[in-house]
């Protein structure tokens, strides 16, 4: 029972990372694409400057949650994706780095490297966890002690390429919705210009991800040609974004994007459960919610914290966006 519990609650953390960190790295893959001159790119930076370090909380939480209440998933994940994962913090460190640097000088040069920086280390962590969720459902080379036994290229294939990609153009669409609601004026224009072309792409190539996972994964032994409510639901939302956008409701569009990376990512989680990682030597030697979580009387204490602090955390969150909820304009205080 809070072996269940736990899973769906570090479901419900990737669920809110990549939620509010989808619109995060999206704005900064835009940055210096949309952003014409250091003002305008100073407004875009601005918009998820007061929430884009506490998006990164998410993340943080979910892997100390799988740390305490799966210890040996933790084990596994973290040394088998070690370069993945390295790659990854890297990345998050220079973006992080770059939000707060490239201000400090009035140099032109200065601040379009710092972009740069920002526009990379938006783009390679949303890549590598496409990678990281398709071999999740994919299935990975796991021995009988639960160690992984690949390599870092086990990792690359099609089928997890194409995955990165979908979350690439996914976040891309999110982050251009999100910066129609934040901006005005020719900002606004050109973001919403770029989630019109960016959806069409994203919706082809999500399909063709949906398609290979019928291949690749155990997606259609498991529910047969249906792939189940949640995802057709997903790929439902995906598809009315361009009809909200050419409508003028922006604000529905961005709800749309949002509910189809939750109910995505609540996709890939059903389809592991019980398995928490999928050994593609013998399925016997799969790690799940029971060989994988800790003593009873861990999660037993961990519960009782969590539904202790989590409430206080959300209405936090909750606040700090209600606070910030204004557009942001070139002749506001820009602090990035």
């Amino acid at each position: 029972m809070l072996e269940t519990l736990w899973f769906i609650l570090i479901t419900v953390l990737f669920v809110g990372f990549f939620f509010l960190e989808g619109f995060d790295f999206g704005v900064g893959m835009l940055t210096p694409l949309i952003g014409k001159t250091d003002t305008e790119r100073r407004v875009l930076i601005n918009t998820i400057g007061p929430v884009w370090d506490g998006n990164e909380v998410w993340l943080i939480t979910a892997g100390g949650a799988m740390f305490a209440a799966f210890p040996n998933w933790y084990a596994t994940l973290f040394s088998g994706f070690y370069m993945a994962l390295f790659l990854m913090l890297l990345a998050l460190i220079g973006r992080g780095v770059a939000f707060e640097f490239r201000s400090k000088l009035a140099n032109t040069k200065w601040r379009s490297t710092w972009d740069w920086v920002i526009f990379f280390g938006s783009l390679l962590p949303a890549l590598l966890w496409g990678v990281a969720l398709a071999n999740l459902m994919k299935g990975v080379p796991i021995d009988e002690n639960m160690n992984y036994v690949g390599s870092f290229w086990d990792l690359i294939s099609l089928y997890s390429v194409t995955a990165g990609v979908s979350i690439v153009l996914l976040f891309v669409l999110h982050g251009a919705l999100f910066l129609s609601l934040k901006t005005e004026g020719v900002l606004r224009d050109r973001a919403r210009a770029v989630a019109l072309k960016i959806g069409k792409w994203t919706s082809a190539v999500l399909l063709l991800f949906v398609v290979l996972s019928y291949f690749e994964t155990d997606m259609f032994t498991a529910n047969g040609l249906s792939p189940g409510m949640v995802p057709i639901l997903a790929g439902m939302a995906l598809l009315s974004v361009h009809f909200f956008i050419k409508a003028g409701r922006d604000g529905w569009a961005f709800i749309m994007t949002g509910a189809t990376i939750v109910l995505s990512t609540v996709t890939v989680f059903m389809l592991l459960f019980p398995n928490v990682m999928i050994s593609s030597l013998n399925p016997e030697w799969s790690l799940t919610i029971y060989n994988a979580a800790s003593n009873t009387y861990t999660l037993e204490v961990m519960t009782i914290v969590a539904l202790t602090v989590l409430p206080f955390v959300l209405a936090y969150q909750a606040w700090t966006y209600w606070v910030f909820r204004k557009r942001i304009r070139a002749t506001d205080h820009l602090d990035y």
